[in-house]
């Protein structure tokens, strides 16, 4: 008898099973069991499925995703407002000369912007892509030839592209490790044969543009620049060889050069653009004379107006003390012809 009601239970059992896998699919959902469970009406279930289940699913995945967005955006945004504060932090304790120009500011702000835009932008599109996996999952579409088509258009795209993402990726770093930023003096010419070299008018992602001595406007493409000399960051050295004639008495020479300097130095229109000048001594023997080097620590793209200034007061102190600056001179010998007789 036990053995007749177990036979019976299992035959209940298979054909309720196959009732289910007939009205609801090969993967029935718990919806549709439950509804064709209590009434047994196969069409009933089916829609509770549609228009029920997955609407309810789709909408809590995506749900999910605007939160878990809204979420990492917030922490993108805490994180580029630190990197505005150590900005702000780092310009106070910059000379007035540098913080007249606003370059720190423009710099700090620049480089949080390009950041936090290209973080944003990625956690977003990823999010939102796992989303429209999961909607479309829920439909009933198979993802693996969609997936599998996403690949190759996408390794596709990359090699016909590869020259803009080079330049996007170089231009993240460049704003990460804060290679340059606006306002500063950069040199290209190791990079670009010979390349420009001038100030910083703005840093993208794609490029970066520069503004030459003459006026000429570069626009460089980040994946070309291959290493960048950056002549304004943080402090820069003014470097000047004096040349002096082989007659002059050296050490009366730098003294007169280090007195120069330091006078220079302690002048209220040059004492937030300069430090304490040093007087390297003697650095060649030319054909010409003897040339002694000077250099003096300055404030961040002061060091050309720096020399520019130092140059003219040596020589007026060179002329005031009677020293020679030496010049190439040359011997020019007529030779006449005797003439015809």
């Amino acid at each position: 008898m036990l053995f007749q009601i177990t036979d019976v239970g299992s035959a209940l059992t298979a054909q309720t099973v196959t009732t289910v896998l007939e009205d609801c699919g090969d993967d029935p959902s718990l919806t549709c069991e439950k509804v064709l469970e209590w009434t047994g009406n196969s069409v009933l279930a089916r829609a509770a499925q549609w228009f029920v289940e997955i609407p309810l699913v789709i909408l809590l995945a995506l749900l999910a995703a605007w939160i878990a967005n809204w979420l990492v955006r917030r922490a993108i945004t805490k994180m580029a407002r630190r990197v505005r504060t150590t900005g702000r932090e780092v310009r106070s304790n910059l000379p007035r000369s540098v913080l007249s120009r606003g370059e720190p500011s423009k710099r700090a702000d620049a480089r949080a912007n390009a950041i936090e835009s290209v973080l944003r932008s990625v956690a977003s599109i990823t999010i939102y892509s796992v989303a429209v996996l999961v909607a479309l999952g829920q439909v009933g579409i198979n993802l693996g030839p969609l997936v599998a088509g996403a690949g190759i258009a996408g390794v596709a795209l990359g090699f016909g592209a590869q020259s803009l993402v080079k330049d996007f990726i170089a231009g993240l770093f460049v704003v990460i490790e804060d290679q340059y930023g606006v306002g500063d003096i950069i040199d290209l010419s190791e990079s670009v044969g010979t390349g420009p070299s001038g100030v910083v008018e703005r840093v993208t992602l794609r490029s970066t543009r520069l503004r030459d001595v003459s006026g000429t406007v570069w626009h460089v493409p980040n994946g070309e620049i291959l290493a960048v000399g950056n002549k304004s960051q943080d402090w820069a050295r003014a470097l000047i060889d004096i040349a002096v004639a082989y007659e002059t008495d050296l050490e009366r020479a730098k003294e007169v050069i280090r007195d120069t300097a330091e006078a220079m130095a302690a002048d209220e229109d040059w004492l937030d653009q300069m430090r304490e000048p040093e007087v390297w001594g003697v650095e060649a023997l030319a054909a010409d004379g003897v040339t002694i080097r000077l250099v003096v620590k300055t404030e961040p793209a002061q060091q050309f107006a720096v020399e520019r200034e130092l140059r003219q007061r040596l020589k007026d102190a060179f002329d005031a003390e009677g020293i020679e600056i030496p010049f190439p001179q040359r011997t020019v010998w007529f030779r006449q012809e005797p003439s015809a007789s």
